[in-house]
């Protein structure tokens, strides 16, 4: 486990549970950015946390928001903004096997 993954456990359990919990999104942000940094590395997994908790506002958005299974693309180190999604929400799961229903063989559901 890395030390930016203790920070953000930490926060979760302490900080976060003392104020309250009001994340707009699901999975919240803190796991979000854990779950980036564990599929993405701590570079670009961090900046798509920045830019989720960016979002994470009264004007900004909610909802079901999923980590991507790749990256986006024209990201790059040099370019870290182009990691994080600063509009929107991805209500699909990343994976077409997490969407399927019981009994339908896994493929993925209509839109």
């Amino acid at each position: 486990m890395t030390l930016a993954a203790i920070l953000l456990r930490a926060y979760r359990y302490t900080l976060s549970a003392l104020i309250g919990r009001q994340c707009r999104h699901l999975p919240t942000c803190s796991e979000y950015t854990e779950e980036a940094m564990a599929r993405h590395g701590i570079w670009a997994g961090g900046w798509m946390g920045a830019a989720r908790i960016c979002r994470c506002n009264p004007w900004g958005t909610s909802g079901l928001d999923f980590v991507p299974a790749t990256l986006p693309e024209g990201s790059a180190w040099y370019r870290p903004w182009r990691y994080g999604r600063w509009r929107g929400v991805n209500e699909r799961p990343p994976f077409a096997c997490e969407a399927a229903g019981p009994g339908d063989g896994g493929a993925p559901r209509s839109p």
